[in-house]
């Protein structure tokens, strides 16, 4: 069953809970190692906020796990 209660985040809101500037959320896109926006309308795009969880949550995780390895 498909998660109706998904959280739809603006650039601003993803750029503050991730602490990246616009740029840098678009070069980690190109790159595709952030998740990509979902289109909302002809010039508006969003983010789906588990999917940003998701990505913070790996990023703590990749750091904690340099940690153990060293």
């Amino acid at each position: 069953m498909a998660n109706t209660n998904r959280k739809i985040l603006r650039r601003k809101m993803v750029e503050n809970k991730t602490g990246l500037a616009r740029s840098t959320l678009y070069f980690l896109i190109q790159k595709n190692r952030f998740p990509e926006p979902i289109h909302l309308g002809p010039r508006a795009v969003g983010w789906i906020e588990e999917e940003i969880d998701d990505w913070i949550a790996k990023r703590v995780a990749d750091r904690d796990e340099r940690r153990i390895e060293v």
